[in-house]
């Protein structure tokens, strides 16, 4: 089915986990993709996560066994398939008065570690916080606890290694490329797409469309002429980062008297990460914004668990995002479901158009795999499910492989210190070795903009990972913007202006 044909087999529209996803899986299915994202790859909600791999232990509330089953056991299969930008957690819950009693805590714990069929993170556990160093933070009135496991992901590098895997089956990955409108015609869809940089237009002709616009979803409907099949209910999440609050490696997992819930989690070596809000949204995602109320509700709630006090004062960068999650009439925006619910609408003769409502990074993959089977009949003899086995860019080493792989990489690359060794492992797993090339000192990757961060890599991001901006590079492929200066974005924004436009696989 692929082929060099003008005509697609399938149209995906936005860059978010759930649109690459589906472009990975249908390209590595044989099917011509295109995939078209208005802004950066994972430029919205699929970069504004609490960066969690999870089952949502707090669903079990909620009876949504199914989803939380799928859940953990994709923890496992995508903790084997990108261990470089995924690994094991292990969080801590203190107990107190005003949670569920003891031996229902340590049910749910129970049913959390056996309904997913775990087999590599470890089983759940009782702490005694007076001892363990996991108490030394908290204030001395917490005394006992739980220990349960969970993985953290690099959730925008997580898109970017499903387009370049989608791209490296040969789909086409349109970034800065907004999809105008779409209208069937002669059982095809006609797309007329927008290059945001210079305004040219172009048409895109497709045997099927999937609308996977995240919060713009009904938006994108009524580009493509339809009513809206189901509702989206738009839920804002913020979150906080200071510098480290403790010094050992666990996340905590806090029960606030409202009902939410509020992770402090270990985040990028010397800082902690703190979220989230649930509030109802209104307006322009794009628009988004933390606010002094929600930084301060953060600030509370993990003030009232550990005994250094945090403030506004100390928090060093702050992010929001909107989640479209399916409406499922909820009355609160936390007891809101985060299942996916897709819909198809294909009338006879027609090309079919599946729209993706609500989900979770974590069940991406099942989705994706969910949506192509909702498209398989409108497409003969397309090959069967195949991303459960298979490894992201860069994954190909053992789940718990990353620390001999800094090992080698510094064999090879002896000029390189453990801290940028470490960090090229956890970005690029198995391709490191190619970022650096040839290199025999630092000096030979070029500009450098701070944090080890060189204008070869910068090429690397550019030509393989669709970067365009300074932003797209610090807050997005990385984090490094959190360590490099003003003086270093500014020269990292000239360099990139002055590249010449990106060629080679990111720019099909």
């Amino acid at each position: 089915m692929a082929g060099n044909s003008q005509v697609q087999d399938l149209l995906v529209v936005g860059g978010g986990v759930n649109g690459c996803g589906i472009a990975r899986d249908a390209a590595g299915r044989g099917l011509a993709v295109t995939l078209v994202e208005k802004g950066d790859l994972a430029g919205a909600t699929s970069s504004a996560s609490t960066k969690l791999i999870h089952g949502g232990l707090r669903y079990l509330e909620h009876r949504e066994f199914r989803l939380v089953r799928e859940a953990l056991i994709e923890r496992e299969v995508l903790l084997r398939a990108a261990p470089h930008i995924i690994w094991p957690l292990r969080f801590v819950l203190p107990h107190h008065k005003g949670l569920r009693p003891w031996p229902v805590l340590r049910l749910g714990l129970f049913l959390y570690d056996h309904l997913g069929g775990r087999r590599i993170l470890p089983p759940t556990r009782s702490l005694d916080l007076r001892r363990d160093p996991a108490g030394a933070p908290l204030q001395p009135h917490y005394r006992r606890g739980f220990e349960y496991s969970d993985c953290w992901v690099e959730d925008a590098r997580l898109v970017v290694l499903n387009a370049r895997d989608a791209a490296d089956h040969g789909a086409a990955v349109l970034t800065r490329m907004r999809c105008l409108a779409a209208r069937r015609e002669d059982g095809l869809w006609r797309a007329t797409l927008r290059d945001e940089a210079s305004g040219a237009t172009r048409e895109v002709a497709a045997r099927a469309m999937v609308n996977a616009a995240g919060p713009w979803v009904a938006e994108m409907l009524g580009a493509a002429g339809q009513n809206a099949p189901a509702r989206v209910r738009l839920v804002k999440g913020s979150h906080i980062v200071t510098r480290r609050l403790w010094s050992h490696d666990r996340s905590y997992i806090f029960q606030n008297a409202d009902g939410r819930v509020c992770f402090a989690i270990p985040y990028e070596e010397d800082f902690t990460l703190i979220g989230t809000t649930d509030e109802e949204f209104a307006g322009d995602p794009a628009g988004v914004a933390i606010t002094e109320g929600e930084t301060a509700y953060l600030c509370r709630a993990v003030s009232d668990y550990v005994r250094q006090p945090v403030t506004p004062a100390d928090v060093v960068w702050s992010y929001a995002g909107v989640r479209p999650l399916y409406d499922d009439g909820a009355s609160r925006a936390q007891e809101a479901t985060r299942d996916y619910v897709l819909t198809l609408d294909a009338p006879a003769g027609q090309a079919p158009l599946l729209s993706v409502f609500g989900g979770k990074i974590t069940t991406y993959r099942r989705l994706a795999e969910a949506a192509m089977a909702r498209l398989a009949p409108h497409f003969p003899g397309l090959p069967g499910a195949w991303t459960a086995g298979a490894r992201l860019p860069g994954g190909d080493f053992p789940w718990d492989g990353a620390p001999r792989l800094v090992a080698e990489l510094r064999a090879r690359y002896p000029f390189l210190d453990p801290a940028l060794a470490r960090r090229l492992v956890r970005q690029y797993g198995t391709r490191a070795g190619a970022v650096l090339g040839d290199a025999d000192g630092m000096a030979a990757l070029g500009e450098a903009f701070g944090a080890g961060l060189t204008a070869r890599e910068v090429e690397w991001q550019r030509r393989e990972e669709w970067v365009r901006s300074a932003e797209d590079l610090l807050w997005r492929r990385s984090k490094l913007g959190l360590r490099i200066d003003a003086a270093g974005r500014a020269a990292l924004q000239r360099h990139l202006a002055g590249a010449m436009p990106a060629a080679g696989r990111a720019a099909e």
